[in-house]
């Protein structure tokens, strides 16, 4: 495990492995770095492969109050101490923080996101209009099993019988332990999960290469939102993986990466 030091003096703790231009993994709810694991190991052999704990998750630090520029600053020293400048993955909604890094200038050559999880139509109903408040007021009262299962029901759409059978399982434990971040993963998604139409001027000023990745197999509004996004711009593009859901199988998600990671830009 390395460290580096955030704009703000946070510590972010990350990995490297591999060798090769740079390409950094950011994980989305729940997730540490152990998570991202695999499919760094899948891309080390041709790029030097950063993963790392978002603010307030593993071993990172944290800040007494949230900022989503927090957020990309932690991206953005990582960047800096890797070299310059990267490729970056993003799952999930760390797939709307790379986006959004990027449209706040951070130094990113080519992206890729795989489910960003926006509600744009009526096939589920959107978050409650107090989600995020309702996680912090959980998350301050201490309540880190409640904060989890409130996301489960609210944003993943679970029933709450399913999770509270899931409360009982070991991995439980491991919710738990990050659900405080999931306030910050509300504050990233912002309105985007309202049910309505992905705001065309959020991201109008990344001008990179964006591969969009979804499955076909999963809830119906995670496909329409990448389809959304990958229709917002010509520098956008949308990659559907037959038969995946959300949590996407790694072997085959990492050669797909690999060669949009490898890919010479267009003259």
């Amino acid at each position: 495990m390395n460290k580096v030091f955030a704009a703000d003096g946070t510590v972010i703790a990350y990995e490297q492995q591999g060798s090769g231009p740079v390409v950094v993994l950011v994980g989305g709810a729940f997730m540490t770095r152990h998570d991202s694991a695999e499919l760094a190991g899948l891309l080390a052999d041709r790029f030097t492969v950063l993963t790392y704990d978002r603010r307030g998750r593993g071993d990172s630090g944290d800040a007494d109050t949230y900022d989503v520029r927090r957020e990309v600053e932690d991206l953005d020293a990582l960047i800096g101490h890797a070299g310059g400048e990267a490729m970056v993955f993003g799952m999930s909604s760390g797939a709307v923080l790379a986006l959004e890094a990027v449209a706040r200038g951070s130094a990113v050559t080519r992206l890729a996101l795989y489910e960003p999880p926006f509600i744009t139509d009526a096939s589920r109903p959107p978050l409650p209009a107090d989600y995020v408040a309702h996680l912090e007021e959980l998350v301050r009262q201490g309540a880190y099993g409640d904060a989890a299962a409130y996301f489960m029901t609210a944003a993943v759409g679970m029933p709450p019988e399913a999770v509270a059978g899931m409360r009982q399982a070991p991995f439980w434990a491991g919710m738990e332990a990050t659900a405080r971040t999931l306030p910050y993963d509300g504050r990233i998604m912002g309105d985007t999960m309202s049910g309505r139409p992905l705001p065309a001027d959020r991201w109008q000023s990344v001008n990179i290469p964006v591969l969009v990745g979804s499955g076909d197999a999963g809830a119906p509004h995670m496909l329409t939102g990448a389809e959304e996004l990958a229709a917002l711009a010509d520098n956008f593009s949308l990659r559907v993986f037959p038969g995946q859901e959300h949590t996407i199988a790694p072997e085959l998600l990492a050669p797909v990466l690999a060669d949009f990671f490898a890919a010479r830009p267009q003259a």
